[in-house]
């Protein structure tokens, strides 16, 4: 509980911090890279690369090198961060308001958050933590995101297994005393699909499995991503020092083509209504959970 402690205290620390960098006009690239830096000034190391998703971006935008994207005026913004301690994870998010009239989505997802976080002890399902997601969601006259959950972590995993989900799927799964969760409710407008789908745009990876290389050079990138991110998401940018550049793409793309690397796509709300989240990592005790990144 030490390490997952230290890590929520850092993942929060910086959290808080972040907010203050969204700002009309300042890159996306700029926002992630000092969010990273901070983490690893902190003692932490990424447990995956700081995701800036803007309006109906959902989740899995983190910027690519040389992003020329930057915060729109009256944007909702989200930052989704991640720090563990020697495998041990703190996953935690905040949705900024730069208009008004999103205050309340980001006011009812927290609402959301709130209440699993009333609600989590051991022997209680996940159905009934969907359920207290929905209700919550609901009676601030939003939708829930049915297909995006929170999700159980373990030790260098980061969806470990059990998923807390939105809305109320039937499951027997339960909550049990020890484990840890990254909960996460989404929600969108009443005009929204309430759903996200994968857009052709993937900047996060993970390592999947060690295959034949043709290349001298993608042999070399995928020996260090096997050292240094074997478990956990990367991005491409933390990967400039491994090769010289001209060698690095050419490299990259025969590592995804031979699936040694598999993407995550960046996901969108399926009616491009924009989206709010929040998010706390906790660990179930006897009697209820201790949130580690408050």
């Amino acid at each position: 509980m030490r390490k997952y402690k230290k890590a929520g205290r850092i993942a929060s620390e910086v959290r808080k911090s972040a907010r203050s960098l969204v700002k009309p006009g300042t890159p996306i690239l700029e926002i992630c890279e000092t969010v990273e830096d901070r983490i690893r000034r902190k003692g932490g190391k990424l447990a995956f690369p700081c995701n800036v998703c803007v309006n109906e971006v959902a989740a899995h935008y983190s910027s690519p090198p040389h992003d020329q994207r930057t915060i729109p005026r009256d944007a909702l913004v989200k930052i989704d961060l991640g720090v563990h301690v020697d495998g041990y994870i703190a996953d935690t998010a905040t949705t900024v308001s730069l208009k008004p009239e999103y205050e309340g989505m980001v006011f009812a997802v927290e609402q959301a958050l709130k209440q699993v976080i009333r609600t989590i002890r051991p022997n209680v399902t996940t159905t009934q933590l969907g359920q207290t997601v929905k209700k919550t969601i609901e009676r601030y006259g939003f939708k829930p995101i049915w297909n995006l959950t929170g999700h159980q972590l373990k030790r260098h995993l980061l969806h470990a297994g059990k998923s807390i989900p939105s809305v109320p799927k039937f499951s027997m799964s339960r909550i049990k005393e020890g484990e840890a969760f990254a909960v996460e409710p989404f929600l969108t407008l009443p005009s929204g699909a309430g759903q996200v789908r994968g857009i052709d745009e993937a900047y996060i990876f993970r390592y999947h499995k060690a295959k034949p290389t043709r290349s001298l050079g993608a042999k070399e990138l995928l020996d260090w991503i096997q050292q240094e991110c074997p478990y956990l998401p990367f991005s491409h940018r933390w990967l400039k020092d491994v090769l010289p550049p001209t060698e690095l793409e050419p490299a990259f793309r025969e590592l995804l083509a031979n699936k040694s690397i598999t993407a995550y796509p960046v996901l969108v709300e399926k009616k491009e209504t924009v989206v709010a989240q929040a998010e706390h990592t906790l660990l179930v005790t006897e009697r209820g959970c201790v949130v580690t990144t408050v």
